[in-house]
């Protein structure tokens, strides 16, 4: 018995790709698991990136070509995506230059949300109300007040995006990097639910 669970979505550099580059493969017997990881499932046309979509039946059916004696058993996905992404030499340049674009308007974005937010609400109006209440005197609009503020939104951001440079304060997965896996996942749907979508169309034709 062969145990088989494909990912929905890998990423491989090179055009030749093995069923070890998009699945987990276990059977007892290690030979044999060997033989499996080292099947070869797809050779990459010739081109700049691109976006395969195959099936679990494709796979299996070429794992019993070369071992009719194997069984298996797919506990993974039933259509999957190979994402061919040619090396390239790093550039470490235009990554700091990314890095710092994509900082820069996180920024003045959340800046500018912070402000609406606070216009929408009135906070000034507020905390010259709160103050007035229980000091007795007019707020000059910098007062403790206006400091927690600042300082417990800041610290609050930080609390809630669990991550600050290299240090976190669990080993939960922040909230971008919950996002960032839905996304990978909806990308990898969208993929295989357009090739089937396309599929369809050329058997109508």
């Amino acid at each position: 018995m062969v145990y088989l669970n494909l990912r929905e979505m890998s990423e491989v550099c090179d055009r030749t790709v093995f069923l070890k580059d998009v699945a987990d493969v276990y059977c007892k017997n290690q030979a044999v698991q060997n033989r499996c990881r080292a099947l070869k499932i797809l050779n990459v046309p010739q081109g700049g990136e691109c976006n395969i979509i195959l099936s679990a039946a494709e796979v299996i059916r070429g794992l019993e070509a070369l071992d009719p004696s194997v069984e298996v058993s797919n506990i993974g996905k039933s259509e999957f995506v190979v994402a061919y992404r040619p090396p390239q030499p790093p550039r470490l340049w235009w990554q700091w230059l990314k890095t710092i674009f994509v900082c820069i308007v996180c920024f003045c974005g959340a800046a500018f949300a912070i402000m609406t937010f606070n216009n929408d609400v009135n906070v000034n109006d507020v905390f010259r109300e709160v103050y007035l209440l229980i000091t007795g005197r007019e707020s000059d609009g910098f007062t403790i007040l206006e400091l927690s503020y600042s300082i417990g939104l800041a610290v609050g951001i930080l609390l809630f995006f669990n991550h600050f440079a290299g240090w976190k304060l669990n080993t939960d997965p922040t909230p971008l990097e919950v996002e960032m896996r839905l996304y990978e996942e909806n990308i990898a749907k969208t993929l295989i639910q357009d090739s089937e979508r396309k599929e369809r169309e050329v058997d109508v034709r």
